[in-house]
């Protein structure tokens, strides 16, 4: 099933260039009360709104897919967790351009760690990357996204896979510099997600996913998710270990090879094999 949020946080399913408006499904979820949960209410109730979907499908209004706003697949997450210089290639040009590492720690993964980015930088695929810093380089990065479903607290590898509710196409928009990754890439509208939500039941094997970014036509950066340092299902452990990852919560996997900076006026188009595509504007 493909999900999408869009226009006036209305709820859609995608079925190929159309989309049914199905946000009657949201009347299901529980009313939220102050303090508000930490979480995304639709993401932990995603069986039952599925159930719903599958429901409310047959008469809904149907809609193109390219006359629509698309938002963030995932309206509240409560952290977006993000894995730094897992394809090995990445790292190898990480650590030989001063541009990118700016002197700074440039380490394997297991080394490094993983960093958090501001849920305050999410945007979706129809909303502008909007150059916060033009007197600075900006770079593209383009990675897989895991969209936790359940709770996860210190996850065996095993059970990991079971806790994610679905995957999209993640953009980590970075700024170049000194310092430390989670305010460079925090910036707002610096985490782009889209251009829908896939459900994992519909991703044969999120391990072996290939996929391509192109600035202005140009293919920039082209590997495949069987590159990964640390898989998903390791990303999970490696992240359960640490923090209790919650529904909702977006686990951005790394991106290749190929980064490179992005300018005002340049066209962003990203795409995952399973997980469509989106184009996305630099402005």
């Amino acid at each position: 099933m493909q999900l999408c949020r869009f226009n006036d946080n209305r709820l859609g399913l995608v079925e190929g260039d159309r989309v049914k408006d199905v946000t009657a499904a949201l009347k299901i979820l529980p009313a939220a009360h102050y303090p508000l949960p930490t979480h995304d209410l639709m993401i932990a109730n995603l069986p039952a709104i599925r159930a719903e979907v599958e429901k409310l499908a047959k008469d809904a209004t149907v809609l193109a897919l390219a006359d629509v706003a698309l938002l963030s697949p995932v309206a509240n997450p409560g952290k977006i967790v993000a894995a730094p210089v897992n394809y090995k290639k990445h790292l190898e040009e990480a650590q030989a351009d001063p541009q990118i590492h700016h002197q700074n720690q440039v380490a394997e993964i297991q080394r490094v760690g993983l960093f958090l980015k501001a849920t305050s930088s999410l945007i979706g695929a129809s909303q502008d990357i909007i150059i916060r810093h033009p007197d600075r380089r900006t770079d593209h990065e383009i990675e897989l996204v895991a969209i936790i479903g359940t709770k996860a607290d210190r996850v065996t590898r095993e059970d990991a896979m079971k806790h994610v509710a679905g995957y999209c196409i993640g953009l980590d928009i970075t700024v170049r510099g000194p310092e430390e990754r989670s305010l460079r890439k925090s910036i707002d509208n610096y985490s782009v997600m889209g251009p829908y939500m896939v459900t994992a039941d519909s991703v044969k094997d999120p391990n072996n996913l290939g996929f391509e970014l192109t600035v202005n036509g140009e293919t920039r950066q082209k590997a495949n998710t069987n590159d990964l340092i640390i898989g998903i299902a390791d990303l999970i452990v490696f992240a359960s270990a640490y923090y209790t990852l919650m529904p909702g919560d977006l686990l951005m996997t790394g991106t290749p090879e190929g980064v490179g900076p992005i300018k005002p006026g340049d066209v962003i188009d990203a795409r995952i094999d399973q997980l469509g595509s989106m184009k996305v504007k630099v402005r």
